[in-house]
């Protein structure tokens, strides 16, 4: 292969590729997590929503814990919502598990039972999205497809020198040309996911190839010392700020807190959480609240942070007495509170005020 050519339209070196990376992914790759281990499309289908912005270790026993509470699709389709949002509490983005039971419905009564096996007919369930029906079509059904996700873009760009810029929806057709054509044809499955055992540990985003590396000879981006230059990626739009106050309400016997439930849609849906009211900045945050509530007693200094993909909330937890029923506001104790599907702001919130009263 000489210095700089585009090795991707030659077939030998293609072969090598893959045979390569493969050999690295039997004797390197995370093999032994659960879900490689049981390649039935639903496993697949409940670890790669539950891996979507969170950390494989941080999945293993919510995994775990699900498919043991709903072994099968059919018995996601019938779960009780309370059950499903307990068995979700702490992934984060709700929204995602409602998506579930509904694609399990459609698979239920649309198909017979039976998964969708092409990434294109995968896309037709709720929440199913271009990555995820790739990665179950090649993992579950061999179909040779590749699994765009940010691991295979920062892979390629750098080993091609692709230089789309991946934050524009229209590189993805891009990449999807140039990658569809090197995925393995006997082990499409094993070649996304060792892409993206190599995207996380080899080729992680500051991670910079060394000569030693049985993937140097492929990447065109390590021969020019550009490595770090890939993947191309405008920048993000700036995160909003929001600012509120958590009421901390007791009943008159002190031994329940007053929870009021969010929306039916939006963030948050439907969870119990502390009345939060909201406010432009954090310096108006105390003033506003004591002009509603004359007697109320700030808890937190340090605001309570909790981060949503384009949102940061910063919270204080104000203490109010109410000396009575509020609307839309429901006092449970503890105890109670518990049995009931929590989210991850409302459990920090929980904790904050342990250390504060």
């Amino acid at each position: 292969m000489t210095a700089f050519s585009d090795w991707s339209e030659s077939r030998e070196t293609v072969a090598d590729f893959r045979k390569t990376l493969l050999d690295w992914y039997d004797e390197s790759g995370r093999t032994h997590l659960p879900w490689r281990e049981n390649t039935d499309a639903y496993h697949v289908w409940v670890s790669e929503i539950m891996l979507q912005q969170t950390q494989v270790e941080t999945v293993i026993p919510y995994y775990e814990r699900f498919l043991f509470a709903l072994p099968t699709v059919a018995d996601l389709a019938v779960a009780d919502e309370e059950l499903l949002l307990k068995l979700w509490s702490g992934l984060g983005y709700y929204s995602r598990v409602r998506n579930m039971q509904k694609a399990a419905q459609q698979v239920m009564i649309d198909f017979s039972g039976q998964f969708p096996r092409t990434a294109k007919d995968l896309q037709k369930l709720a929440g199913i999205g271009p990555y995820t029906a790739a990665a179950i079509a090649s993992i579950s059904f061999h179909e040779v497809v590749p699994a765009l996700d940010g691991n295979m873009f920062r892979v390629f760009s750098r080993l091609l020198k692709i230089t789309a810029d991946i934050a524009l929806p229209k590189s993805r057709q891009i990449f999807y040309d140039k990658i569809a054509p090197i995925v393995d044809p006997v082990r499409p499955g094993d070649f996304n996911q060792a892409i993206m055992d190599l995207g996380t540990s080899l080729m992680a985003a500051k991670t910079k190839t060394t000569a030693e590396s049985p993937f140097a000879r492929f990447n065109l981006s390590f021969k020019d010392g550009t490595e770090l230059d890939f993947p191309v990626k405008s920048k993000k739009v700036k995160q909003v700020q929001r600012f509120y106050a958590a009421l901390v309400s007791e009943s008159d016997d002190g031994a329940r807190f007053a929870y009021t439930q969010r929306p039916t849609t939006g963030l948050l849906a439907d969870f119990w959480t502390f009345p939060l009211l909201e406010f432009t900045s954090w310096d108006d945050i105390y003033e506003g609240v004591a002009a509603i509530y004359p007697t109320a007693q700030q808890l937190t200094i340090k605001p309570v942070t909790h981060i949503f993909t384009h949102q940061k909330w910063q919270i204080m937890l104000v203490k109010v007495e109410t000396h009575g029923s509020h609307k839309n506001w429901t006092y449970f104790s503890d105890e109670d509170y518990e049995k009931m599907p929590q989210t991850t702001l409302q459990v920090k919130l929980q904790a904050a005020l342990k250390e504060n009263l």
